[in-house]
């Protein structure tokens, strides 16, 4: 009797991916990132703390709008030095800084946002955060759902925000009260991320670096239409950025015209969320009132939990949030004008519509 053969089916390689590993600080892994939290928070000391508190009463004394102050307006002569030390941070290093102790308790609205603003100052200049013009914004439930309506931006609900960017450089949240319960803010490495898909799924990595269809959302500048075609990583002058948002890309199926997406985007994004959301990767964040968080949106996505609010309106779910263009930031490629509107160090970001009008608002709206 002849032998009958059992041959092993072997597997096919994976494809040779044309990307390379990201290394360095912005590659940084939430498991080993959650037991270095004193790298990554700066407290505020009594020294700084009192120099704020005086820069506010100069510009409040003299009669100067919000969306009016410049640095030269609110002097930080001990922190000023120390927030550049923390920029360099967020836009060169691992991406990500926690500031604690701003003076906002018991403090009139008009105050902690004058307070919050003049630190901003000294990050970057900044930039509308939406078609109405606010410089300022309120991350605030207005009770409406993102879900349902395609033209709501999340922040204004207590729904779970999924990982995404903001359309700016840096953004800045200042948490001035606290939910009930939940309202986690949780962030990840889109560089770690990229490494994770590069070493287990090279072809979908390459998928990312294609364009995908991203909805405007209904905040259309001049000249555009209501989506955009980006890649969601990005390469140039040596560096990787990333533009994501899983709802604007899911929502801009609305449209005709985009380009549908295949089983492979899906697969693509889907491990693309699940890896930023895996427990090794990311790194959970507790809000007290007076932290500032500020993130590097070109290798940072960030995402929070839902959250039970108080039925008290003023003990409200409550952060006042900036959109900075920092000087120092990195060249950016020309697909980003598409998202920023400009590509200029220190000038570009935010969302500019027809009608808008620039001003920091004090209430959410």
């Amino acid at each position: 009797m002849l032998a009958t053969s059992t041959a092993t089916t072997i597997a096919p390689p994976p494809p040779i991916s044309m990307r390379r590993k990201i290394e360095g600080p912005s590659a940084w892994i939430g498991a080993d990132m959650r037991h270095r939290q004193g790298e990554w928070t700066y407290n505020l000391s009594p020294t700084e703390v009192a120099e704020i508190e005086a820069a506010v009463q100069a510009v409040r004394a003299r009669g100067l709008e919000i969306a009016d102050i410049k640095p030269e307006d609110f002097p930080l002569p001990t922190l000023g030095p120390v927030l550049r030390q923390l920029r360099d941070q967020v836009l060169h290093g691992r991406g990500f800084v926690l500031l604690r102790g701003m003076p906002i308790e018991d403090r009139p609205i008009a105050e902690s946002a004058t307070a919050y603003w003049g630190v901003g100052a000294h990050f970057g200049k900044a930039r509308s955060q939406n078609a109405k013009g606010h410089l300022l914004g309120h991350v605030y439930d207005l009770g409406v759902s993102a879900e349902a309506n395609p033209n709501m931006r999340g922040y204004a609900t207590h729904e779970r925000q999924n990982y995404h960017i903001d359309r700016c450089d840096v953004v800045a949240l200042l948490c001035l009260r606290r939910a009930k319960s939940g309202g986690l803010s949780a962030l990840v490495s889109s560089m770690a991320v990229h490494n994770a898909m590069l070493e287990r799924r090279p072809d979908l990595l390459e998928r990312l670096y294609q364009p995908f269809a991203t909805d405007r959302r209904g905040e259309i500048p001049e000249g555009n239409g209501p989506f955009y075609n980006a890649p969601i990583y990005n390469e140039h002058a040596g560096l990787v950025s990333v533009i994501y948002s899983r709802l604007y890309i899911g929502s801009a199926q609305r449209f005709p015209e985009a380009r549908r997406l295949t089983p492979e985007d899906h697969e693509a994004l889907t491990m693309f969320n699940e890896l930023a959301d895996d427990p090794e990767l990311r790194l959970d964040m507790t809000f007290m009132p007076g932290d500032v968080q500020f993130l590097h949106n070109h290798t940072i996505l960030h995402a929070r939990s839902a959250y039970e609010d108080w039925a008290d309106i003023e003990r409200k779910r409550h952060l006042l949030r900036l959109w900075l263009s920092p000087e120092g930031a990195r060249p950016l490629p020309p697909v980003f004008a598409e998202v920023y509107g400009a590509l200029t160090i220190g000038d570009r970001g935010g969302i500019i519509c027809k009608d808008t009008r620039l001003h920091a608002p004090l209430e959410p709206a």
